[in-house]
């Protein structure tokens, strides 16, 4: 069954902690659906819902996907925001890479240092794997993630600042 609104009440106290999910813990399953699907639905993440489908494969692609891992920051114990991300390789370096590929944070939590936590942990887990970056993805109007970003000591890629910087593009796939 797939749940997209947390009925609980906001806490009123701020217990921040954040936490590498484990696919296998149906909780953490629960909350990697429910916080990507939430982020989804955001203009920020395109405005759509995840279809059933996507839901049902989601925990289950995420656990079959090498390099694939997933932290769920919690307030007082109540999700609250969400980092998927993918290893990958960097070969101008020869070392794995982590690409925050989906950030998001519930709206009640925002502006609480929920994004910032969760960026700081992914640090640490891309240290732990070995990773010679992080990188991610920002939409030019979502002035509050690039805020995030640049305080969290992100910027936009360039290999030659006369060759302008690096822009992501898409093809998308039947």
């Amino acid at each position: 069954m797939h749940t997209v609104i947390d009925p609980r009440p906001a806490p009123s106290a701020q217990h921040l902690s954040v936490q590498l999910a484990n696919y296998a813990d149906p909780l953490h399953a629960a909350d990697v659906v429910l916080l990507t699907d939430t982020y989804a639905r955001d203009p920020m993440g395109g405005g759509e819902a995840l279809s059933a489908d996507v839901c049902m494969r989601l925990v289950d692609g995420l656990a079959a996907t090498p390099g694939a891992f997933s932290l769920i920051a919690r307030v007082d114990g109540r999700p609250a925001g969400i980092a998927n991300c993918m290893t990958g390789f960097s070969t101008f370096a020869a070392r794995p890479l982590v690409n925050v590929h989906d950030l998001g944070v519930l709206s009640d939590y925002r502006g609480r240092g929920v994004g910032k936590a969760l960026l700081a942990a992914v640090e640490e887990e891309a240290v732990r794997r070995g990773a010679c970056k992080v990188t991610l993805e920002v939409l030019a109007g979502n002035r509050p993630a690039i805020a995030l970003y640049a305080a969290t000591g992100f910027g936009q890629y360039t290999l030659d600042p006369a060759s302008g910087t690096a822009q992501f593009w898409e093809k998308k796939l039947p």
